[in-house]
């Protein structure tokens, strides 16, 4: 697990599935130098889930976004989930 994995896996979440989107905009914040549009390349096409009407992101597809963007990994076209 790398650092960027332990942050958000240990990010408080309101579904232990993953994190809605106002929460992920809060995790964010912990990184300034990612801007959105950079994230959002990132993180590309991935898998999610509804719960009670709100769309929640997989831990394990942010934090490769997020390594992606601090340059941690690189992820081709072909690589997602």
């Amino acid at each position: 697990m790398n650092k960027y994995e332990k942050i958000v896996n240990d990010y408080k979440t309101k579904n232990k599935q993953g994190f809605t989107k106002s929460e992920l905009n809060e995790l964010l914040k912990l990184f300034p130098t990612i801007t959105e549009s950079k994230f959002n390349e990132a993180f590309g096409v991935n898998t999610c889930l509804m719960i009670d009407g709100e769309i929640i992101f997989y831990h394990h597809d942010i934090a490769r976004a997020i390594s992606k963007c601090m340059g941690d990994i690189s992820l081709t076209t072909y690589e997602f989930d």
